[in-house]
C-alpha cells in the first residue's frame, strides 16, 4: 500500500507550520547560564559552647590556635564517669581520690597525668582546689611556643585559683583566668583568631561522643619518626620491602580518641588508602621498649569515615605510642633514607 504523498488538509497544514515557524523566528533565542552549584559546607566546629554541651575533644580546638602542630585533650570527667565515680572531687575522701588516679593510670588512656597533681597537698591545704576539680585539660605546640588549658569544675570558686595563679605555684603562672569559661589558659586563641575548630574538615576528625583522650596532629609522620628513635636502616628497608609508602595518599592532619577501650584513628572522609594504612602495622618490627601492636590490636576499616578502630590492649603503652607517634595508619607518603651504620 502506498501512503499518499499529501492530503486534502495538506496545504492547510502548510500554512500552519509555515505561520508557525514565522512566530518561532521573531522570539529571541533562551540565553544560556551557567547554573551555579551550591557550595559543599565544610565541617567545622561550632565556636565555644559554655554550657558544656559538647565534649571537650571539640570544646578544645575551638580555643587551640589554628598553627599549633599537635594537640592533646584529656577529659577527666570522662574518665572518672567510665571508672564509677563521675562525680569525684576535691570534696572526696583523700583514699577515694587516691584511689581513682591509681586506676586511671592502669585503666584510661590518659595523655596528660594532670598538670596539677603533684602539687595536690600544697594546693588542697592552701587554695583548696586540686587536680580532682578539672575537668579537662589540654597542651598543644605552636612556632611560639607551648600551651595549656585547664577547664574547671563549673561550680568552683575561681577566687582561690586566681591566687594560685598569682602566685605562680604548680605551674600556673602566667596563665589568664577566664571565669566565665571557668578556665584557665596560657597561648590560647584571642577573640576572632582562627583556630583548629575553624579549620575545613575539621568535624570529621572529632568525635561527638565524649572520649577519655583525643590527640590530633598536623601532617603525616615521618616513617623513621613511626618506626621509633632507635629504628635502623634494616628496620627501614623491613617495611618498606612489603609496602610502598610512596603510593599512599597525602596526610594533612589526622586524630586518635580512646572511649570504652576503643582507640579511633581518623584520617578523614573518603580515604582509598585507608586499608592499606592499616596493612602496614603488620610488618612494623617492635623497635624499643614499645611498639604499636603492643597497644593496638584488632584493626576494624572503614574508609568511607576515614575511621580505624582498634581494641586498646593496653592504656599505658597506647598512650605512649600515640604521644611519641609510633602510628604506622599515619605515616608520609615518602620515604627518607637512613644513614647507614659506620661500624664506630
Amino acid at each position: 500500500m502506498k501512503f499518499p504523498s499529501s492530503s486534502p488538509a495538506g496545504p492547510l497544514a502548510c500554512l500552519v507550520v509555515a505561520a508557525t515557524l514565522a512566530g518561532l523566528a521573531g522570539c529571541s533565542e533562551p540565553e544560556l547560564r551557567a547554573q551555579e552549584l551550591p557550595v559543599e559546607p565544610t565541617p567545622t566546629i561550632a565556636p565555644y559552647d559554655t554550657a558544656g554541651r559538647a565534649p571537650a575533644g571539640q570544646t578544645a580546638l575551638t580555643l587551640v590556635p589554628v598553627d599549633a602542630s599537635v594537640v592533646t585533650v584529656t577529659d577527666f570527667d570522662e574518665s572518672r564517669a567510665s571508672l564509677g565515680v563521675p562525680d569525684l572531687t576535691s570534696d572526696d575522701l583523700m583514699s577515694d581520690r587516691s584511689d581513682y588516679w591509681e586506676r586511671a593510670r592502669r585503666e584510661s588512656v590518659l595523655l596528660a597525668e594532670g598538670m596539677l597533681l603533684d602539687e595536690t597537698s600544697r594546693l588542697m591545704l592552701d587554695y583548696g582546689f586540686t587536680q580532682d576539680d578539672v575537668d579537662w585539660e589540654a597542651h598543644f605546640t605552636t612556632p611560639e611556643g607551648p600551651g595549656w588549658i585547664l577547664a574547671f569544675r563549673p561550680d568552683l570558686d575561681l577566687a582561690p585559683v586566681q591566687r594560685a595563679v598569682r602566685d605562680e605555684v604548680a605551674g600556673l603562672g602566667g596563665g589568664v583566668v577566664d571565669p566565665e569559661r571557668h578556665l584557665v589558659s596560657v597561648g590560647i586563641a584571642e577573640d576572632g583568631e582562627d583556630t583548629w575548630g575553624t579549620i575545613g574538615g575539621i568535624a570529621d576528625l572529632t568525635s561527638d561522643a565524649p572520649a577519655e583522650s583525643a590527640y590530633y596532629r598536623a601532617g603525616c609522620v615521618p616513617l623513621g619518626t613511626a618506626l621509633g628513635p632507635d629504628a635502623d636502616i634494616e628496620d627501614q628497608e623491613a617495611v618498606v620491602g612489603q609496602h610502598d609508602p610512596t603510593l599512599l595518599d597525602p596526610l594533612a592532619r589526622f586524630a586518635v580518641s580512646f572511649a570504652d577501650g576503643v582507640a579511633t584513628a581518623r584520617l578523614g572522609l573518603d580515604r582509598t588508602d585507608l586499608f592499606a594504612r592499616s596493612d602496614l602495622a603488620a610488618d612494623f618490627p617492635t623497635v624499643g621498649p614499645i611498639g604499636f601492636s603492643d597497644a593496638f590490636t584488632l584493626p576494624v576499616v572503614d574508609p568511607s569515615t576515614g575511621r580505624i578502630g582498634y581494641d586498646v590492649a593496653a592504656p599505658v603503652a597506647a598512650a605512649t605510642a600515640t604521644l611519641t607517634d609510633l602510628l604506622p595508619f599515619a605515616v608520609c607518603n615518602e620515604v627518607t633514607p637512613m644513614d647507614e651504620p659506620t661500624g664506630l
